[in-house]
């Protein structure tokens, strides 16, 4: 089975909203771990530097199977 790994940064603000950002998706985790090194040092990163996350994701498969529900201000949306 194929993988691909994909590198997120994720800011979690005090009031618990988060800011995720998916930087790239790369070959091999090794290549993962190469982008997240020259990114580290930018505005943002350097400062959440445990934000990063590195998750490997099977090729041809469905990973979200289920429907969702959308919260905005306390009201629930489908």
């Amino acid at each position: 089975m194929q993988k691909v790994y994909l590198l997120w940064h994720t800011h979690v603000f005090s009031e618990g909203r988060e800011d995720a950002k998916l930087i790239g998706v790369y070959e091999s985790a090794y290549s993962a771990q190469g982008a997240q090194a020259r990114v580290a040092n930018q505005p943002g990163f350097r400062n959440k530097p445990d934000g990063f996350e590195i998750v490997g994701y099977e090729i041809g498969k469905d990973h979200w199977v289920e429907g969702y529900t959308t919260m905005l201000a306390d009201k629930e949306i489908s």
